[in-house]
């Protein structure tokens, strides 16, 4: 079973992006899984706080989760054109030692994002690049997902309806999936 660490950027209840990674938890391939996980209860960093106690629980538990993957998928919003600070905060946490950047080498990455807007999440895709660059992540370039218009997409409780959308999702897991099949140096 290829496991894949997803976590969505958003902390609303009803986020089109959590919504956006439980739907590719229902529409993985075969043989794949896409874990849900949240950005929920991860502080601001503050270097004073993790030397006086070490890393957070939540952050903790991220980092045991994403070593137990096989590839990350990050489910991001886009807030005024980049990435949302919540969301970057959460990597920036995941990302400390003892375990931290060991744990983003080498692993394959790929991005999706949803979006009231008109243009998905497009900036803050690209505003990840350099970001999964520094941490020497493997990102897949091959598919691309940005859903526009989530308003239109999604229920009130934050579900993709949209059976478009559902098939473009899939299609996309199916690439990222075969990605990940293929052998590595």
């Amino acid at each position: 079973m290829t496991r894949i660490f997803g976590l969505a950027g958003s902390l609303r209840r009803a986020s089109f992006n959590a919504g956006l990674l439980r739907a590719a938890a229902e529409l993985a391939p075969a043989g794949v899984e896409v874990e849900v996980h949240s950005i929920a209860g991860v502080p601001i960093y503050d270097g004073d706080l993790e030397a006086e106690t070490g890393l957070p629980e939540a952050v903790v538990r991220l980092q045991e989760g994403l070593a137990a993957a096989d590839a990350l998928l990050l489910v991001t919003p886009e807030y005024n054109n980049g990435i949302p600070g919540a969301f970057k905060n959460t990597i920036d946490w995941m990302s400390r030692p003892p375990a931290g950047r060991t744990l983003f080498r080498g692993k394959p990455v790929a991005i999706i994002g949803a979006s009231p807007g008109n243009f998905g999440t497009t900036l803050a895709q690209t505003h990840w690049l350099p970001v999964i660059r520094t941490l020497g992540m493997e990102p897949w370039f091959e598919g691309r997902l940005m859903v526009s218009r989530a308003g239109e997409l999604f229920d009130h409780g934050g579900t993709l309806t949209d059976e478009a959308t559902r098939a473009r999702l899939a299609e996309f897991l199916a690439g990222f999936a075969r990605f990940l099949g293929r052998p590595r140096d």
